[in-house]
């Protein structure tokens, strides 16, 4: 094959039909055609950033697409015309009349030639001003939005133009044109450009719809223009209308002697007649459809991208009837459910996922509950004198860094951030949301934590951990509150952060967080009965602690560190500490170690007395 050749293989699409007909986006003229049958190719676009070399492309293929639409519905719809009326003024026998016969028809398709010419120049000099106008890329004011609007009706008038100019022609150089002959050839050319103004008005409404889009862009139309009503009138004149007033006129010319009966059994003109109205019913019937479930197609695809959260999924409104008004109603409920999310968001970063979404749920109001919770406290040891020898940017980026810390830990084990309190931080497991085993969630996380706030050294900070029944819910004012947590393991365990500020470990747990823990479920049940007669050696060989549920194991991961009056507070109050922090206990005596295995079943057997 040669290289000309070869160009003409790619220019065609393929190297043979069946590559064509399997890639027949590349076939010439496969873009036209999109753009009257296929969905809306500007999907998405914004034309405020649309360079004028795209927007010039998009007017030659409307000018095209205008052009191509123009001349071959007035040409099929000129042949069936040509064709109807001969059948019709023979009585359905062509070889009738040869030779008047004949020159009439010369002359009916000669108008139609000029009223094809004329159409097109009309319909080309009514659109060019909208299309000059899309090419500058200028904003549209109401003047130009209505004019948009009106393309489809340009169209239309164009074609009434055409048709006109052709029954002047046919009236110009018809043969032996009287006036019986005038008015079926009049009444002919009327059924028919009405039938053709209509189909160019779908394929205008199509193709001009980037046009319509960027003169809605900056204001979506409030009242419905050459709405859905007026569209399934085009559907009734082309499908009903024209065939039915066709017939009816032809029965009504039979009658008064202007036009011949059937000279056959089979009323021929009638037969094609109906023929002509089911091929025309179809076209109409394919390029409305198209008009009204295109918009309905792009806001379902919007709604299932709605559905996994991309809040950006809005519609072109390229339609001036009630379809456009819900295109742009639809873009403005995507605007409110997007502001809404982000509302949300904010809310739930201010006050916590779990408060915005109980928030969210209930009615405003002071509601709350007593449940038993854990409560987590996190101090910083000596975060004031870091803000007096360093820059307030320092300390912020700081702060942010331990609250980031916290708020990981804390999320990793179902607990709940209730607030940030300049250098500390209360955490909450429970509620909110229920957990299973609050106390064993929030002793988990303060052993993980403990570690994890290592990174802040030289800081140094002091965690306590305590459990029991408090009051969960909003508390303030009527017109300001906040969701908060209010009882004894609340202040409980924010004495025992500030003496583990300053104690060895770091990391300091109450007893009642303990036997809260060991009462948790009733799996802990029958291992707190085998907790008794565990012979527990020094050395590890007889610990067997694989195979427990999680919650219930917890408890070995404290040791006891004995009891302390905690300020503010009478009676004693039982001390542990992670195991793994027992080097820093005072682990050169085992004294402490063994005295904590002792005190840890007696706290199991004063919880569960309790």
């Amino acid at each position: 094959m040669n290289r000309r050749a070869t160009a003409n293989v790619r220019k065609f699409g393929g190297r043979t039909p069946r590559e064509r007909l399997l890639r027949p986006s590349r076939l010439p003229g496969f873009d036209l055609l999109q753009s009257v049958a296929g969905d809306y190719q500007y999907a998405g676009r914004d034309w405020s950033t649309i360079d004028v070399t795209e927007r010039r492309s998009a007017a030659r293929r409307l000018i095209t697409v205008a052009t191509v639409g123009i001349i071959v519905t007035n040409v099929i719809v000129g042949i069936e015309t040509v064709f109807l009326v001969a059948l019709v003024t023979t009585g359905g026998d062509l070889t009738a009349q040869p030779g008047t016969g004949g020159q009439n028809i010369a002359a009916i398709i000669a108008a139609l030639l000029v009223g094809v010419v004329v159409d097109l120049i009309a319909g080309l000099f009514l659109l060019m001003p909208q299309i000059r106008w899309f090419v500058s890329g200028k904003p549209a004011d109401a003047d130009r939005r209505r004019s948009v609007q009106k393309l489809p009706m340009l169209g239309v008038l164009a074609t009434a133009f055409g048709w006109a100019a052709g029954v002047l022609v046919y009236i110009a150089i018809g043969y032996d044109v009287g006036l019986i002959k005038l008015i079926v050839v009049a009444s002919a050319f009327t059924l028919a450009g009405a039938s053709s103004g209509c189909v160019t008005y779908m394929v205008l409404e199509r193709a001009g719809r980037p046009v319509v889009a960027a003169a809605m862009r900056d204001a979506p139309p409030r009242r419905p223009m050459l709405g859905v009503r007026e569209r399934m009138i085009v559907l009734w004149i082309v499908c009903s209308g024209v065939p039915l007033i066709g017939m009816l006129m032809m029965n009504i010319g039979r009658a008064v002697g202007w036009l011949p009966t059937s000279s056959t059994a089979l009323d021929v003109p009638t037969v094609v007649l109906a023929s002509v109205c089911l091929l025309s019913g179809a076209r109409a019937i394919a390029l409305i459809s198209k008009s009204i479930t295109d918009p309905l197609r792009g806001m379902r695809r919007a709604v299932e991208k709605l559905s996994v959260g991309e809040y950006g999924a809005k519609v072109d409104v390229y339609d001036s009837s009630e379809l456009g008004i819900l295109q742009h109603g639809f873009n403005e409920m995507v605007d409110g459910l997007g502001e809404r999310e982000r509302m949300r968001d904010l809310f739930a970063r201010h006050v916590g996922s779990e408060v915005a979404d109980q928030a969210m749920r209930r009615e405003s109001g002071m509601h709350g509950v007593n449940t038993d919770v854990g409560v987590l406290f996190v101090d910083i040891e000596g975060s004031t004198r870091f803000a007096e020898s360093t820059d307030p940017e320092t300390v912020a980026k700081m702060l942010n860094r331990f609250f980031t810390i916290v708020a990981e830990v804390v999320a990793r084990h179902g607990g709940f951030i209730n607030k940030f309190e300049g250098d500390a931080a209360l955490a909450v497991f429970g509620a909110p949301t229920p957990l299973a085993d609050p106390a064993g969630a929030a002793l988990r996380a303060a052993r993980e934590l403990g570690p994890e706030l290592e990174a802040l050294h030289p800081l140094r900070c002091g965690i306590g951990t305590s459990a029991g029944p408090v009051f969960a819910g909003n508390i303030g004012a009527e017109t300001r509150y906040e969701y908060t947590v209010i009882g004894d393991p609340v202040n409980e365990c924010a004495r025992l952060a500030e003496i583990a500020k300053t104690a060895r470990s770091n990391v300091l747990a109450s007893g009642a967080a303990i036997a809260a823990s060991t009462t948790g479920d009733d799996e802990s049940d029958s291992y707190e009965q085998s907790a008794w007669g565990h012979d527990t050696d020094l050395d590890g060989d007889d610990t067997d602690l694989e195979g427990l549920p999680d919650d219930t194991a917890e408890v070995w991961n404290w040791v006891s560190l004995g009891t302390v009056a905690l300020r503010g507070r009478a009676a004693q109050t039982e001390l542990f500490a992670p195991v793994e922090d027992d080097e820093k206990v005072d682990a050169s005596s085992l004294s402490d170690i063994v005295d904590g295995l002792i005190r840890l079943p007696l706290a199991m057997l004063k919880g569960r007395r309790s």
